[in-house]
């Protein structure tokens, strides 16, 4: 009987252990680096940003920390699917084809796109891109606009491994015009002289974490995000990084279950 105690003890020890050091794995998370507000690598080699501060607080209350490393934009579907990335952030929009094989948490903010033009531009709206050059990141939400408003009559789209590329060759007249998420746009055009947003396309964008298909981590994140929502810090975050509240009922500050593709 005393053997059998010692070890119901030492069997009830090693899965503590184990427990325990399951609770400490870092969150390892993927982030496009160059995507400011929502992520950022500084010149120390850390990251910061909206979406960082949230990915920081999700790991702290799952009782661990996060490990972030920068990855290009194409990357980011790579680390979800082969699960090298428990979640990945980027401004990533939910869509019905990426659910295929991605998941996602809930959103936390409503995005649109912008269309960058130089200064001396007149264009006004996606009307104005008819027989015009027509940037954006390759794989972004952009890029799928772009495809599906074709008949717009552009003269061409160029597709970019970086924001970064895209919105230089702008500024240098390589192209005519760029599309892609109007935040982290006007953020951009705050550094970048002689570019504007010439338009805002209102497309009901979601942004959520990025994760592995059917992760067993996505329930716990998602109901974390939900208590940050409830208690104030979503809010606050958007108004650290973002300057402003968040409207009442947005999808900062409102819970919602974890999506699923329309049927």
């Amino acid at each position: 009987m005393k053997i059998t105690r010692i070890l119901g003890a030492a069997a009830g020890m090693a899965l503590a252990l184990t427990a325990a050091a399951f609770a400490q794995e870092p969150l390892k998370v993927g982030a496009y680096p160059a995507n400011p507000p929502w992520e950022a690598k500084t010149e120390s080699g850390s990251f910061e940003g909206f979406e960082v501060d949230i990915v920081n607080e999700i790991a702290k209350r799952m009782g661990t920390t996060a490990e972030i490393s920068g990855m290009d934009f194409k990357a980011l579907f790579v680390a979800t699917a082969s699960r090298r990335a428990d979640a990945v952030i980027s401004s990533l929009t939910i869509t019905d084809e990426r659910l295929g094989s991605q998941s996602f948490t809930q959103p936390y903010f409503q995005g649109a796109l912008g269309i960058g033009v130089r200064q001396d531009s007149d264009l006004t709206g996606p009307e104005g891109l008819k027989d015009k050059t027509v940037g954006t990141v390759a794989t972004s939400f952009g890029e799928g606009w772009l495809r599906d408003n074709a008949a717009l009559g552009f003269a061409g789209v160029k597709s970019y491994d970086s924001t970064a590329n895209m919105l230089t060759d702008l500024q240098n007249g390589r192209i005519d015009a760029a599309v892609n998420d109007i935040v982290g746009m006007r953020y951009a055009f705050t550094q970048m002289p002689g570019l504007k947003v010439g338009a805002e396309v209102v497309t009901g964008e979601q942004f959520a974490m990025m994760m592995p298909k059917g992760s067993e981590k996505l329930e716990q994140v998602n109901g974390i995000i939900s208590e940050m929502k409830t208690d104030g810090t979503m809010a606050a975050l958007h108004e650290k990084w973002l300057g402003v509240a968040p409207a009442p009922n947005s999808f900062t500050v409102t819970p919602m279950p974890v999506p699923t593709a329309a049927r």
